[in-house]
């Protein structure tokens, strides 16, 4: 759910947290998330949660990465996880290799249609993924043989993750407009140029395969979904003073 649980260095002693979790790996920023609660809790006091603050800088990295054009008021009155189970992390999130039934599937256990799932995924207009997300067995997306991806797409893929020391390259997301958020992602799609296996699956159903193309024709249409989404998806599993608290350092639990 939405409640800052990922921000965990420690919760249960007998388990590592979500954040250490494979999909969450290349997650990074926790410092600005820290540096945004330290201001927080110096003027205000122990008020504002973990979880309110990555909503509000979820909100505000949209802002800024469309150029200040997509804004919308995030709600507030989350309180802090107290659970942070490393196994959970493969259960609840989707892989980059997931067929489009599972993605359904997936958003669709948090409250989220179809249509949210592909309005969501738009986000991968920005970012970077680790070039094991989409050249390992399970994806295999840079086989010619078997996968759909844009042959120029694919040899430039093939040098940039090519390691002489076997470290995990990184690659843009979006290879269009990496770092402004936009309706290219849908145009991508349609084009074959995209990453993930769970990318190229939204083309695989009749009705994600008609959200990708909606959303491609009209960015301003996209934009309002997204803010939409975006609430909704704040939403999802909130806590409350009896199962949550407000967290003095978004690391650790008040109890450390």
């Amino acid at each position: 759910g939405c409640d800052a649980s990922v921000l965990l260095d420690l919760a249960d002693p007998s388990s590592a947290t979500e954040k250490f979790g494979p999909p969450n790996l290349s997650l990074r920023g926790f410092e600005v998330i820290d540096a945004a609660k330290a201001r927080i809790e110096k003027e205000c006091g122990n008020v504002v949660s973990c979880a309110d603050v990555l909503a509000f800088a979820g909100r505000d990295a949209t802002f800024f990465l469309s150029n200040k054009k997509v804004y919308f008021d995030m709600p507030a009155g989350r309180y802090d996880g107290l659970v942070s189970l490393i196994n959970e992390t493969l259960i609840h999130l989707p892989p980059p290799f997931a067929t489009v039934e599972q993605l359904k599937a997936n958003f669709a256990s948090k409250g989220l249609s179809a249509d949210e799932m592909v309005t969501l995924s738009g986000a991968h207009t920005i970012g970077a993924s680790h070039c094991s997300s989409f050249d390992d067995d399970l994806s295999d997306r840079l086989n010619a043989s078997t996968s759909d991806m844009d042959p120029k797409l694919m040899a430039s893929l093939e040098k940039q993750c090519k390691s002489d020391t076997g470290s995990d390259n990184k690659v843009v997301q979006d290879i269009k407009t990496p770092n402004k958020l936009d309706n290219k992602y849908y145009k991508n799609v349609l084009s074959h140029e995209v990453l993930f296996a769970s990318d190229a699956a939204l083309l695989t159903a009749d009705d994600t395969s008609a959200a990708v193309r909606a959303n491609a024709e009209d960015n301003n249409v996209w934009e309002e979904k997204f803010k939409a989404a975006m609430v909704r998806m704040g939403a999802i599993e909130v806590k409350t003073s009896a199962d949550g608290e407000i967290r003095r350092s978004c690391r650790v639990l008040n109890t450390y």
